[in-house]
């Protein structure tokens, strides 16, 4: 595809070669209708519509049954789900993609509906107070269990395993969930982390959950082939409202991922609007600005970007690659758009979460 578009330029994102700097990103859509979870033939359907994508970033994969908080979400922690993947890479690569899967753990977003009525796990016993999608419909969070230290162990060794898992099932890599409010997220932020041991207290303590598995990852794959998704930018929310230090934490995380050859840095834009606030200077486009001084390596952006900021984001080379959700769901062959300056179908936010093809891969490509 021929195009003077930045959008659609070639990219080398460490050892692999993008066809464009179009991304896929990742989008919770619960077709796993299954007790085991397993992604489907409509799921390998999905994904190979929007192979053209230079890079697609998987729905969020659960680690382990301790990781589960959203409804009909497949997993990535039995061979039985391992095998099931097999299918959906292979199909995006027959199509010409490169996939990661992002590797997901919901901590004290989930619900006592997963576990049989126990609480979740988290950093600490507090609530989020969030509300999780259960299959029954959204329902408040309650106050989590504070996890053990050999908790954390075993759920730093289920994402290097998940990790190993992902490259047995074909992808080309993984992402680490580190944003918005779960697990990791809730590791960062002081008001769902008030742990008082070497996990809890100062940022460097705080962040220490990332970092090990970071560590940990890489020595179940290589790290080029890990990305992060993080930043400053949360729902503002319940317990996740950003506070006088929220810069200053994100500034280091982001700062000490340049101590690790990572394949990316997913950041997302503000998601609530920062006037007022002490996010307030990153509005717009200083979001990606800012951290561009900060991590040295791939950085894609999301949140709120139509094909003019795209262009121009790129264009600035205040980003390297763009995340595209909600407009890849109703036009799976987005970049074709795009080169074409076709106008884009609109997705049908009702079936979003829906149990079967309608509004999932029934969405035509463009015709001529």
């Amino acid at each position: 595809m021929s195009s003077t578009q930045p959008l659609l330029q070639p990219y080398r994102m460490r050892d692999l070669a993008l066809a464009n700097r179009v991304v896929m990103a990742p989008m919770t859509r619960s077709r796993a209708r299954n007790r085991e979870l397993l992604p489907t033939e409509l799921h390998a359907q999905y994904y190979a519509q929007r192979a053209s994508a230079g890079l697609i970033i998987s729905e969020g994969v659960w680690i382990s049954p301790d990781a589960v908080g959203w409804h009909d979400v497949p997993g990535l922690f039995t061979d039985e789900q391992v095998a099931h993947w097999k299918p959906v890479t292979d199909a995006v690569h027959n199509a010409g993609g490169v996939i990661f899967a992002q590797l997901w753990h919901t901590g004290s977003a989930s619900h006592p509906d997963f576990f049989e009525g126990r609480a979740p796990l988290a950093p600490s016993a507090v609530n989020p107070g969030l509300r999780a999608p259960t299959a029954t419909g959204r329902k408040p969070t309650v106050q989590p269990l504070a996890m053990s230290e050999h908790d954390i162990r075993r759920t730093i060794t289920d994402f290097a395993t998940a990790a190993d898992n992902a490259l047995a099932a074909g992808f080309d890599g993984v992402q680490l969930q580190a944003g918005f409010n779960y697990l990791i997220s809730q590791f960062l932020n002081p008001r769902t982390n008030v742990r008082t041991d070497d996990y809890g207290g100062p940022i460097e303590n705080r962040a220490r959950f990332l970092f090990e598995i970071i560590e940990a990852v890489g020595k179940a794959v290589d790290l080029r082939r890990v990305g992060v998704k993080a930043g400053p930018a949360w729902s503002e929310r319940g317990e996740f409202v950003a506070g006088a230090d929220a810069l200053a934490d994100s500034e280091y995380v982001i700062g000490r991922l340049n101590d690790y050859d990572l394949s990316h840095l997913l950041l997302m834009g503000m998601m609530a609007d920062p006037t007022g606030g002490p996010l307030q200077e990153l509005a717009g486009d200083e979001m990606f600005r800012h951290f561009r001084k900060i991590y040295q390596g791939t950085v894609i952006a999301n949140v709120e970007i139509d094909q003019d900021r795209g262009n121009a984001l790129l264009g600035a080379d205040l980003v390297d690659l763009v995340a595209y959700g909600q407009a890849f769901i109703a036009n799976p062959d987005l970049p074709a758009r795009l080169a074409s300056h076709a106008p884009l179908v609109r997705p049908k936010p009702e079936l979003f979460y829906g149990p079967d093809a309608a509004g999932y891969t029934d969405y035509a490509p463009l015709r001529g």
